[in-house]
């Protein structure tokens, strides 16, 4: 392979499809790093190898193609993906013929310095360069040069491709592109570009296909779902979108992730409330208790709008869930401001938070803030926050105990193979002992017993 680099950077000339070698069949490895928008990234991916032959090997030392989908939103999944990129050194080696791809957010953010950092690397892919990989295999496969095909900015919605989807019976559904926001600690933006919507007609289309296709459960996805339609002339929101996915028939589930608390509407609630598939719970990232903290996040909301928020959705629909994330030890979070944020989950009571330490990413306006929180004090402030709304869940959760809930049956519990773990519409994880049942099935379980992540139930 030469260590020439060629740049693409605009579209590929198709007149010339990529072939397989005739007689011989090849294999293609992929690891994924990141979020479930990743995750649908690999699923388009591995469709377009299959659509032209390549079949998927679970070992990695027989494949011809290895792609890496990246992450890039902390460091330290950085520091563990170029591990990763480093022990492939060995196979290449073996078979110089191997096609080694980096794709994702860490390809678009880093470029060609990946090919610095490991020379057997052929190919580096953006995120807004994935619907080219067939092409951009061909280019490395001919030239044998090293190929990088990052661009700055979608013009447009890539073209759709083939998806191969890694579950039986729940998808994902990308819905928009993107992100607007800028937080102050996220480079999302930065890798994924603006805001583009799909056309809603390509999105009902989809999910339609979907339900002919056995799917049972929608996961509607986006930076930031609420934004949807924003940026298109088609004059439909969010809740159109919702409403127009409510009525189709073969679905019986449909979620969304993720949603930014500014932009949750009136209309949304709403639609929810009256909705007979949209489940009902709600993921609101606050990401602290403390005003001051959400303006040096760049949040764009206060506690108080929060609080607003919260109480809108509990009069309209009081059996939802509510769960949001939260980052402890931003620049600047005093002791005081820590406990406001304590305070805050006190009087909210959520369902469920995810928690995270702040972790300093270069390229953000946070990296370069004063005042950075030493380590050891947001362990214990994290500790600290954990314990209170492990205790709050429980207690939520306790309430469920006796009582029967909706489940739709997912698969084996990961723990023992014996038992069926599934989800109810409120997100709640529930384990019970096998019967007849069948994935896809929504069945109801009474809840024996509560725990904080999960509950053990019994078939009725």
């Amino acid at each position: 392979m030469s260590n020439n680099i060629k740049v693409i950077s605009g579209p590929i000339d198709k007149s010339s499809n990529h072939v397989l070698e005739s007689g011989r069949e090849k294999y293609f490895f992929t690891y994924t790093f990141g979020c479930q928008m990743n995750e649908n990234d690999s699923e388009r991916l591995a469709g377009q190898l299959r659509s032209n032959g390549y079949q998927n090997t679970d070992n990695i030392e027989q494949a011809d193609v290895i792609l890496i989908n990246t992450c890039c939103v902390r460091e330290s999944a950085e520091q563990k993906i170029y591990g990763k990129i480093g022990e492939l050194k060995r196979l290449k080696t073996l078979n110089p013929n191997l096609v080694i791809g980096i794709a994702g957010c860490m390809a678009q953010k880093d470029r060609d310095k990946l090919f610095k950092k490991a020379p057997h690397i052929d190919l580096v892919m953006g995120t807004h360069n994935t619907h080219q990989l067939l092409e951009l295999l061909q280019e490395v496969e001919q030239s044998r040069d090293k190929v990088l095909a990052v661009w700055d900015q979608a013009e447009r919605l890539a073209p759709e491709v083939p998806t191969i989807r890694k579950n039986q019976i729940s998808a994902w559904v990308p819905i928009m592109y993107g992100c607007n926001n800028f937080c102050t600690y996220c480079i999302v933006p930065y890798v994924r570009g603006r805001e583009r919507s799909r056309p809603l007609g390509d999105i009902v289309q989809e999910i339609e296909q979907l339900g002919k296709e056995g799917f049972k459960e929608i996961t509607l996805l986006g930076q930031n779902v609420n934004s949807y339609g924003k940026d298109s002339d088609e004059n439909v929101d969010f809740a159109d979108l919702l409403h127009a996915v409510d009525n189709i028939s073969s679905i019986s589930r449909i979620r969304y992730m993720t949603s930014h608390p500014r932009d949750m509407s009136d209309k949304v609630i709403q639609t929810i409330a009256q909705s007979s598939k949209i489940c009902k719970h709600f993921h609101l990232p606050i990401q602290s208790g403390s005003d001051e903290i959400l303006q040096r996040m760049n949040r764009g909301y206060t506690t108080e709008y929060y609080r607003e928020l919260v109480r809108k959705i509990r009069e309209s629909i009081p059996d939802a869930s509510i769960t949001t994330d939260l980052i402890i030890g931003f620049p600047g979070e005093t002791e005081e401001l820590f406990l406001e944020t304590l305070e805050f989950i006190k009087t909210l009571h959520f369902d469920a938070a995810y928690t995270f330490l702040y972790s300093v990413r270069s390229g953000t306006p946070a990296a370069q803030m004063p005042d950075q929180v030493p380590l050891p004090v947001k362990k214990a402030r994290l500790q600290q926050l954990m314990d209170i709304q492990n205790d709050i869940s429980l207690r939520i959760n306790r309430k469920l105990e006796g009582q029967l809930v909706e489940v739709m049956v997912e698969g084996p519990s990961k723990n023992d193979a014996s038992r069926w773990m599934g989800r109810t519409g409120t997100n709640k994880i529930v384990i019970w002992d096998k019967g007849t049942e069948c994935i896809g099935d929504l069945k109801m379980i009474k809840i024996m017993q509560a725990q904080t992540w999960l509950f053990r139930g019994q078939m009725v």
